[in-house]
C-alpha cells in the first residue's frame, strides 16, 4: 500500500521580532521537530538571514511561512519588512517556495470568526503540543507588559500550523 505524502513535508516557520526570531520546524501535520528562540544582537537582519541558511542547511524543509507584511492592516516596523523581503530571496535562493500568511488568516484559522488574541492561539497551540510546547506557555500580558521572548516560538508554530490548516498565498 503506497502512502499518499503531504505536498509540504516539512516547513519551516519564521517569526521576526525586536530581539531575533521564533522558529518552528514542523513535519507532516503534527509532529513539531524543533522550535525555538534565536536571539540578534548588532547588524540584525543580516545575522537573522545567516541564522535562517543555516536552519535551512540542517534542516531541509520543503516550505518557508512567514507572515504577509505586505497584508493590510500591518503595524511591522520597516526593518522587520525588510527583514521579510530578505527571508523571501533567501527561500528563492535556495529554491523553496515561500508561503505567506496575513494576520487576519492565521486568527481565521484558530477562531473561525478572526477574533481572538495572541496568547489565546499560544493557549490553543499548548494544549494541542502539550509535551512540546506546554512549559513554555507564557503569562497572559498585562497592557504595562512588554512581549514575552517565547511568545515568538507560539507564533513560528502558529504560522506552521496555520498552513497545514488553510490555503494561503503561495509565491513561487
Amino acid at each position: 500500500m503506497s502512502k499518499k505524502t503531504p505536498k509540504f513535508s516539512r516547513s519551516l516557520a519564521i517569526a521576526p521580532s525586536t530581539r531575533g526570531f521564533g522558529y518552528a520546524i514542523l513535519e507532516g501535520d503534527t509532529t513539531l521537530v524543533d522550535w525555538g528562540v534565536k536571539t540578534v544582537k548588532a547588524d540584525k537582519n543580516a545575522r537573522t538571514i545567516a541564522k535562517v541558511r543555516q536552519l535551512v542547511t540542517k534542516y531541509e524543509p520543503t516550505v518557508i511561512v512567514i507572515q504577509d507584511y505586505a497584508a493590510k492592516p500591518c503595524r511591522r516596523s520597516d526593518r522587520i519588512r525588510a527583514l521579510g523581503a530578505a527571508i523571501i530571496a533567501l527561500a528563492s535562493e535556495c529554491g523553496l517556495p515561500i508561503v505567506l500568511l496575513s494576520h487576519q488568516q492565521i486568527r481565521k484559522v484558530f477562531f473561525g470568526d478572526g477574533d481572538g488574541t495572541k496568547h489565546e492561539i499560544a493557549k490553543i497551540l499548548a494544549a494541542r503540543l502539550p509535551e512540546e510546547l506546554a512549559s513554555r506557555l507564557p503569562p497572559k500580558r498585562k497592557l504595562w507588559m512588554s512581549q514575552d521572548y517565547r511568545m515568538d516560538i507560539f507564533d513560528a508554530v502558529g504560522l506552521a500550523v496555520a498552513l497545514r490548516m488553510q490555503r494561503p498565498k503561495r509565491m513561487p
